[in-house]
């Protein structure tokens, strides 16, 4: 496990701070648009591609809403419903009859950009935890977990052998969710994810998008993404 200073985001990842950051600081309130890809392009120097990718994953994860001919706006508060249970992976696994395995690429310490201070109810700056775990069925890849954990809920979350207890297990244990909140979109990875998850040029991911609270305090804010080709999500309800 790594305790290392955070690497340089990538672009991306930038631009999607930024932009979160000024909408939390109030200067885009709800229903303002947003600069166009070009001004932010020149704005932030950085590619229109660049640009594309952070408006389109701040779209599906409800910051700003799209407008077809008239731009990109900041989208007001949206309810929503209950998709899926909060299940660990490992039991999911084990319930198949196979053997869950993990490669842990890092566990460390971050201060928090605008985007995770907001999901997690800390101060921009604010010290967290931040993991990257690759899940394996049988040895394949299903699962990348990148997870950010409010310190305040699992102070000792950089202290867990995650060979031995998924994180999803300890942080039961630590801070038992009292809410939950799932956003699932399909999603193209990144070159790296890719290689992490083994997957084809071309093919998609399924991503989900987790927040947990306990007792009303922010714990975790966890992106899951799933090989779309051999992975699936779903729930059984009862009316």
């Amino acid at each position: 496990m790594s305790t290392s200073p955070a690497a340089e985001p990538p672009l991306y990842q930038q631009v999607k701070d930024y932009i979160v950051g000024r909408i939390v600081a109030g200067d885009w309130p709800e229903e303002t648009k947003v600069p166009s890809e070009n001004e932010l392009t020149r704005e932030l120097k950085v590619s229109r591609m660049t640009v594309h990718r952070a408006l389109r994953e701040l779209t599906a994860e409800g910051w700003l809403e799209r407008v077809q001919g008239a731009g990109t706006f900041v989208a007001p508060p949206k309810p929503q419903s209950e998709i899926l249970a909060v299940r660990n992976i490992a039991e999911e696994i084990a319930a198949r009859g196979h053997a869950h395995s993990t490669e842990i690429l890092y566990v460390r310490r971050e201060r928090a950009r605008a985007l995770e201070a907001q999901l997690l109810g800390l101060e921009r700056g604010d010290p967290l935890f931040h993991s990257l775990i690759v899940h394996r069925e049988n040895g394949v890849p299903v699962q990348l977990e990148d997870r950010y954990v409010n310190p305040q809920a699992a102070p000792d979350y950089l202290e867990q052998d995650f060979t031995a207890i998924t994180p999803h297990s300890y942080l039961m244990q630590a801070a038992p969710i009292s809410e939950a909140e799932h956003v699932v979109t399909a999603v193209m990875p990144s070159a790296e994810e890719r290689k992490l998850l083994g997957m084809k040029a071309g093919e998609p991911c399924l991503e989900l998008r987790r927040q947990t609270w306990s007792g009303g305090l922010p714990v975790t804010s966890a992106r899951l993404l799933h090989p779309g080709e051999r992975y699936r999500l779903g729930g059984r309800f009862a009316g």
